[in-house]
């Protein structure tokens, strides 16, 4: 660093994500990005948003999104905490819950931004592991924690826990703030929104990224008791309090309101998915089941770096954890049906020599 930097600019690892590369085209399967469009509607709603009034500050309570959140998962308003993306989300909380004696606790294979904003917000954490086949075992969580964090599911493993075992989570964990990340729940699971009436120390957070198809609109989400989202609305006010512009208000509030395109979307990922795990199943793949819009895969003989690599020699990106336990897997992102063809098709050629 120089001179002008702080010493605690040096006690920082940023987080790392997957590449973006330029130098040619690339069918990209490394960032869990839709393979499919917003709907008419959502990209109607942001033009009719980019009026006279974008010369105007936006609703700094987002109250059309928050509406229309609201709605949809029959949640009151005042349920419903939104900023930008849920990566911010997440700093929100970091911030409001888990800044305190005790050290909070993630698993030992997870979203690897946890760390990140713990070691940036001076927030002590300990990690408990996952059991062989990457699933929670919940005895293994230390009690009289400063906060749990779980991504449900798992990124990036895809592993999803049911409504049940959240539940006993939560049942376990009553003194602190338990926060389950679902960026990836709309895939095949179940949200745990139904359980913030009960638990109210539950904070669920989502993002428009993945299943809605707005990633580049930078919208998150999270739901809980009104008191903690009082809490993040303090934290919020604290730093920026317009997180939220009216093109992302207008275009996520009109995501939540089309079920039809978000449900026929959802579906054709989960089918692409299950038909792209038998064949790499065929492909003599390990393929830890997902209900997500990835898949994480692992060859019986050939090393995962060299994998990833040559599908970048062809032209094809997924993703390579350079991490204890997983560095002989890739996480494959599902596109269309026809990247995946092509991914497949590619691993064929690569593995027969």
């Amino acid at each position: 660093m120089n001179k002008y930097t702080s010493d605690y600019l040096d006690t920082l690892t940023p987080y790392t994500s997957g590449e973006q590369p330029k130098d040619r085209s690339y069918i990209k399967l490394n960032t869990n990005e839709s393979p499919y469009p917003p709907s008419d509607g959502v990209l109607t709603a942001i033009k009719e948003a980019a009026d006279g009034d974008l010369r105007l500050y936006p609703d700094i309570k987002a109250t059309k999104l928050k509406e229309s959140v609201a709605s949809y998962y029959s949640v009151n308003m005042d349920n419903v905490f939104a900023g930008n993306g849920s990566d911010e989300v997440l700093a929100y909380a970091f911030q409001a819950f888990f800044k305190k004696s005790r050290p909070i606790q993630l698993p030992d294979i997870t979203y690897s931004f946890y760390p990140v904003y713990c070691r940036l917000f001076s927030i002590e954490y300990n990690i408990f592991p996952l059991t062989d086949t990457f699933e929670i075992d919940i005895d293994l969580i230390p009690d009289n924690n400063g906060g749990l964090i779980i991504a449900n599911p798992n990124a990036p493993t895809g592993i999803y826990l049911d409504l049940d075992s959240i539940e006993k989570i939560l049942q376990k964990n009553t003194e602190s703030v338990v926060l389950i990340d679902e960026a990836y729940i709309d895939f095949g699971g179940q949200t745990c929104i139904s359980l913030i009436d009960k638990y109210p120390n539950l904070l669920v957070v989502q993002t428009v990224s993945k299943s809605r198809a707005l990633a580049g609109l930078r919208v998150g989400l999270a739901m809980g008791n009104s008191e903690l989202i009082q809490a993040m609305e303090d934290v919020k006010n604290s730093f920026n309090a317009y997180p939220l512009d009216s093109l992302a208000i207008a275009g996520a509030s009109a995501a939540f309101d089309d079920k039809e395109n978000f449900e026929k979307n959802t579906q054709k990922i989960i089918e692409t998915r299950e038909r792209t795990a038998e064949k790499l199943k065929e492909l003599s793949f390990f393929v830890v089941p997902s209900k997500t819009n990835f898949l994480m895969a692992q060859h019986k003989e050939y090393p995962a770096k060299d994998l990833y690599l040559k599908l970048k020699e062809n032209g094809i990106l997924i993703r390579y954890f350079d991490l204890p336990r997983i560095n002989n897997f890739v996480r494959i992102s599902i596109g269309t049906d026809e990247d995946m063809n092509m991914l497949t098709d590619t691993l064929e050629t690569i593995l027969n020599g």
